[in-house]
């Protein structure tokens, strides 16, 4: 099969292209190769290289920065999508693209399922809302993946940044009423590959399975790490000030992935896996 990987240089797009060129014909691009936001160069190069399935993971991630910018968050993840859906629809390639868990409201107080109405709160989430339509309604091979609060290795994420400031010596301050599904970055990898293989087009909810607060997030990491004596004050969202706001319950459930084959594991065992990795898991 031939696959290609936008954002190829970002922690989800690199893994993709490790994981797939092992049985794939795989090309990885990113914004230093080409910006998905012009067009004409987006499409001449989907044409070029006659890709089968396109991965689009590229997207602008910084949810504050969004908040403060939402023109932009439109341009790079909405219309930046549409034209990617655009030139692999003209390519007859299908495509793959990376949601998340904003798009939803967080009000439901029970995990959204993945064809529960998206409300997004945010500038961020209505921009990948945006993108989910454009793909929707030009590309009838599409996988929507929406995911959430993914962990990577080679990278700054939640659970270094908790590490560090518990290395630092710092006090901890954590939410404890924002809610949604810690996602291990290489097992999200691993099941979009197994997903393009079954050709079951639709919307997949991957996360690691199980839903928690950013408290207890960051509390098992910590005990796991061996911080377990390293005190974190639990605080609500109004005090931890920032641009965005994030839904406050936002957990999802995988309910479509199971009927083709595909589940990930609780979320704790991927914690462990990752700090296995990481070398940081107590007791190493």
């Amino acid at each position: 099969m031939r696959i290609l990987v936008t954002g190829g240089a970002g922690r989800l797009g690199g893994r993709l292209v490790e994981v797939l060129s092992d049985q794939h014909q795989v090309t990885g691009i990113d914004i230093a190769d080409i910006d998905i936001t012009d067009f004409a160069a987006i499409r001449a190069f989907i044409l070029d290289n006659n890709p089968d399935v396109v991965l689009h993971p590229a997207a602008w991630t910084d949810v504050d920065g969004c908040a403060r910018e939402p023109k932009k968050a439109i341009t790079i993840n909405g219309l930046g999508t549409q034209n990617v859906a655009v030139a692999s629809a003209e390519a007859n390639a299908a495509m793959l693209y990376i949601s998340t868990n904003e798009v939803f409201q967080g009000q439901l107080h029970r995990p959204y399922l993945e064809y529960d109405t998206p409300a997004p709160l945010n500038s961020y989430g209505y921009s990948k809302l945006v993108g989910e339509r454009a793909l929707v309604s030009i590309n009838p091979r599409h996988y929507i993946v929406r995911t959430a609060w993914v962990f990577a290795h080679g990278g700054r994420n939640f659970i270094q940044a908790i590490l560090g400031a518990a290395e630092a010596g710092k006090n901890l301050r954590v939410v404890t009423d924002e809610v949604a599904n810690p996602t291990y970055n290489n097992d999200l990898a691993d099941a979009i590959g197994q997903l393009i293989e079954t050709e079951r087009y639709g919307v997949y909810h991957f996360t690691n399975a199980g839903a928690c607060s950013r408290y207890t997030f960051a509390r098992y990491a910590l005990d796991q790490a061996g911080y377990g004596d390293v005190p974190v004050q639990p605080i609500s969202s109004s005090e931890w000030q920032r641009a965005s706001i994030p839904p406050p319950y936002a957990a999802m459930t995988n309910l479509a992935g199971p009927l083709v084959g595909i589940t990930l594991r609780p979320w704790q065992e991927a914690v462990d896996a990752f700090l296995d990795a990481e070398g940081l898991k107590s007791g190493q």
